[in-house]
C-alpha cells in the first residue's frame, strides 16, 4: 500500500474522495492497534503524516500510538500539535491530561482535565481522568467528586469504582471504600479470577461442612497485608483451601487453619465457594478500630535465620548497624514511576557513620549496586536469596529495613520488625493520609514526599532517624 499523495483531483468532490481513503487507512491502522500489531499501524500512520503532517485525526493517532510504545515525549508532541490545530476537541484534552500526568506534570494535566469536562460535560471519562489527576495531587474530595460525578454519568463504569474506593479508602472511609474496591475484578484487561464461573462467592456465613477456597489474588505485598485475617475465615470454614503462587507459601502457611495449600488450578479440590483474599476486609466490616493487628503473624525459620546471622556477621564490620535497603519496586507494576527511586536517592544513607547497607533490591534495579560509591558499605545479597523464606530470615537479623513502598515493607510489617517506607506524595490507599504510623503494621514508621518526586526530603528524614540510633 502507497502513501496518500498531497497531490490530485482538484475541487471539493475529489478533496472528499482523498479523505475517505485517508480514513479507510487510519481505519486499518485502527484495527492493527487493536490486534496489538503497533509496527503495522504506526507505518500506516506514518505514511500519512508524511503527505499530510496536519491531519488532526493522524495526529491524534500518532499521539495513542507511541504512548502504547512507550514514547511519551512523541506521544506528548503529536497530541500538542492536534490541539493547536482543533482546540475544541475535548478527546484530545482528556487524552493529553493522562499523558501530563504519566510524566508527572500536573499542572498542565489539570488544566487539560478540567478543559476536557468543559467541552465535554456529559463525559464519564473525562470527570474519571479528571479525578484521577486531583487524587495525584492530593486533592482528594476533588477526586471522590469527580468519581461521583462519572458514576452519575455511567453507573458502570469500573474504573471509576476503582478509584472512588482508593480515594475513599486513602481517607480512612472503609465502609463504602471496600465495597467499591469489588469492581477492581470488573477493570479493563483484570485477570479472571477463577478458571470457570460456576461456584458463588463466599458471604462470611459460616461453612461447618463445605469448603472454602480462599484466592491470593493480587501481588505479593497484598496476600502478606490480607492473609492475617485467615485465622478468623477458618473459624467460620474449617476445611479452607489456600490457592496462592508457590512464592507465598512459606507465608501464607504460618496462618493457622488451612487445610491444604495449591499453587495451580488443577491442584485445587471440589469446593463449594470461593472468595479473594482481598475481599476479606470487606465481609469482616473493617475498620480503623478493627484492623486485625496481632503483629508478627510471620516469622521467619530459626534455622535459616542462624545461617544468615552467621552470614552478615562475615559481610558487616562488628558494631555497624545493618539496614535493609530496596529502592524500586517492579518495574511493570502501572505505578511503578511513582513509587520507585534510584540508589543514588538514597546517598544520605551512604554517608551515615557505622553503618552497613545490605541490598534486597531486585529485578533490573540492582543493576545500579555497580555504581555505588557511598562511605557505608554496600553488601548485595542477589542471587544468595532463593526466596521469601530467605528474606525472612535476612530480615530477622537486619536493624531496620529502609524501602520504598513494596511486598519487602509488608514482610517486614508483618514480622514486626522496623520499617521506614518511602512513600510518594500520593501513596497507595493502605498508608492513609498525613500518618507517621500504620494501624496494619505497628513497627512502622513512614516518610512521606512533600510534592510529587521530592524524594530528598523523606530520604534525609530517615537518614537522621537511623543518625540517633547508631550506636
Amino acid at each position: 500500500m502507497s502513501a496518500p499523495q498531497p497531490a490530485g483531483p482538484q475541487g471539493a468532490g475529489a478533496a472528499a474522495a482523498i479523505s475517505r481513503t485517508v480514513d479507510e487507512w487510519l481505519a486499518e491502522a485502527s484495527a492493527h492497534e487493536q490486534e496489538g500489531r503497533l509496527d503495522a499501524a504506526e507505518q500506516i500512520v506514518a505514511q500519512v503524516l508524511e503527505a499530510k503532517p496536519d491531519y488532526v485525526p493522524a495526529l491524534h493517532q500518532s499521539a495513542i500510538l507511541a504512548h502504547k510504545a512507550k514514547r511519551p515525549r512523541e506521544a506528548l508532541a503529536r497530541l500538542e500539535r492536534a490541539i493547536a490545530l482543533l482546540p475544541t476537541e475535548p478527546i484530545f484534552h482528556r487524552n493529553i491530561c493522562e499523558l501530563y500526568r504519566s510524566q508527572g506534570r500536573l499542572d498542565e494535566a489539570l488544566v487539560h482535565g478540567r478543559r476536557a469536562v468543559e467541552l465535554a460535560p456529559d463525559d464519564a471519562g473525562a470527570h474519571y481522568n479528571l479525578g484521577v489527576i486531583y487524587y495525584d495531587r492530593m486533592e482528594i474530595d476533588a477526586a471522590i467528586a469527580c468519581a461521583r460525578r462519572a458514576l452519575a454519568l455511567d453507573p458502570t463504569m469500573a474504573a471509576a469504582h476503582f478509584e472512588l474506593s482508593e480515594a475513599l479508602l486513602l481517607s480512612g472511609q472503609f465502609t463504602e471504600g471496600w465495597a467499591e474496591y469489588e469492581w477492581r475484578f470488573d477493570l479493563p484487561n483484570s485477570p479472571r479470577l477463577l478458571p470457570h464461573a460456576d461456584k458463588p462467592q463466599w458471604d462470611g456465613t459460616p461453612m461447618p461442612e463445605g469448603t472454602l477456597v480462599l484466592i491470593g489474588d493480587q501481588g505479593f505485598g497484598d496476600t502478606i497485608q490480607f492473609c492475617r485475617y485467615i485465622p478468623q475465615v477458618a473459624k467460620l470454614c474449617p476445611n479452607l483451601v489456600m490457592a496462592c503462587s508457590s512464592e507465598m507459601q512459606p507465608i501464607v502457611m504460618q496462618q493457622a487453619g488451612i487445610t491444604r495449600y495449591a499453587d495451580r488450578w488443577e491442584h485445587v479440590p471440589h469446593f463449594d465457594a470461593y472468595c479473594p483474599l482481598s475481599g476479606l476486609p470487606r465481609l469482616f466490616g473493617t475498620d480503623l478500630e478493627t484492623i486485625p493487628a496481632l503483629v508478627p503473624y510471620v516469622r521467619a525459620d530459626p534455622a535459616k535465620v542462624a545461617r544468615w546471622r552467621a552470614r552478615l556477621a562475615q559481610l558487616i564490620p562488628a558494631g555497624f548497624q545493618a539496614i535493609g535497603i530496596v529502592w524500586a519496586g517492579r518495574p511493570t507494576h502501572g505505578n511503578d514511576y511513582n513509587r520507585s527511586m534510584t540508589l543514588k536517592a538514597l546517598a544520605p544513607l551512604a554517608a551515615l557513620e557505622r553503618t552497613a547497607l545490605v541490598s534486597l533490591q531486585i529485578g533490573p534495579a540492582a543493576a545500579q549496586v555497580a555504581d555505588y560509591y557511598g562511605a557505608a558499605p554496600l553488601i548485595h545479597l542477589g542471587a544468595e536469596i532463593a526466596d521469601f523464606a530467605d528474606t525472612m530470615a535476612i530480615l530477622e537479623v537486619l536493624d531496620r529495613v529502609v524501602a520504598v513502598d513494596t511486598s519487602i515493607v509488608h514482610l517486614a510489617g508483618a514480622m514486626g520488625r522496623p520499617v521506614s517506607v518511602l512513600l510518594p506524595f500520593a501513596p497507595d490507599w493502605r498508608w492513609l493520609r498525613e500518618r507517621s504510623d500504620s494501624p496494619w503494621y505497628p513497627t512502622v514508621e513512614l516518610f512521606r514526599q512533600p510534592a510529587p518526586n521530592a524524594w530528598a526530603e523523606p530520604v534525609a528524614a530517615v537518614a537522621a532517624r537511623l543518625r540517633r540510633v547508631v550506636p
